[in-house]
């Protein structure tokens, strides 16, 4: 897979996405992350991508055909159009079942405005969805762009050790995760649950599943409601002395 952030800061960009698991999965070619500097297509000697908006107000808005020039500088006349998303606070809100549906496309392309944001026509033009982190406003796109490009190349195959690695994670299933515990087995008087340390790998299981059901009912009801469970968790619980 191949990612591309169109920026104004591409070594901020570049700096992250060259660390840590999404570094190395780029080392060993799992994918292709390419950062690209909207200002190299301005088309003028100060490399000037911003003007006042139309119509007044505070800011600066960014123009148009430097963010077109640049997308179509990734791409030749008869190749396939690399899917475009626009980092806004206007898009859909980025979710783990988003980060598993763009993982399965071989080209994505994210836009990073700043300022006041970029000119509608060029949204209009070349643009196939808008995705926001949430519902707050940031100095620019870099930001959620990392966090796309993170979560997505999280599901990619060989990144990480295991598919367990990700499938067993809050959001991916539609429930929380279950709490983690690692030596010493006992800190400050506090002890890791019992089950935990029995080696019954089915009774540890169960006991992972309640906890992330419960978690999820008690942090994110939004996410689940006892109704929505189905009839093997229900049962898993009312076998425990579990009551919702």
């Amino acid at each position: 897979m191949r990612i591309d952030i169109l920026t104004l800061f591409p070594e901020m960009c570049g700096q992250v996405m060259n660390e840590s698991i999404i570094g190395r999965a780029q080392k060993s070619g799992k994918v292709e992350i390419v950062c690209t500097n909207i200002r190299d297509f301005s088309g003028n000697k100060h490399n000037k991508v911003d003007d006042t908006p139309y119509g007044g107000g505070m800011g600066m808005v960014m123009a148009a055909e430097p963010i077109y020039n640049c997308y179509k500088s990734l791409y030749n006349e008869g190749e396939e159009k690399p899917y475009l998303i626009y980092m806004s606070p206007k898009g859909e809100t980025f979710t783990q079942k988003k980060a598993v549906e763009l993982s399965k496309k071989d080209r994505i392309v994210l836009l990073c405005g700043h300022y006041e944001g970029i000119d509608q026509r060029v949204i209009d033009e070349i643009v196939d969805e808008e995705l926001s982190l949430g519902d707050y406003v940031l100095t620019g796109g870099e930001l959620p762009a990392l966090t796309v490009a993170d979560a997505v190349c999280r599901m990619l195959p060989g990144v990480l050790s295991d598919n367990l690695c990700f499938e067993e994670e809050s959001h991916f299933s539609g429930l929380l995760e279950y709490p983690q515990y690692t030596k010493p087995a006992v800190w400050r008087e506090r002890e890791v649950p019992e089950v935990l340390l029995s080696g019954n790998h089915a009774k540890i299981a169960d006991w992972r599943k309640i906890q992330s059901i419960l978690l999820t009912i008690d942090k994110r009801p939004d996410m689940l409601t006892p109704e929505m469970l189905c009839e093997k968790d229900k049962k898993l619980l009312k076998k425990n002395g579990i009551e919702l």
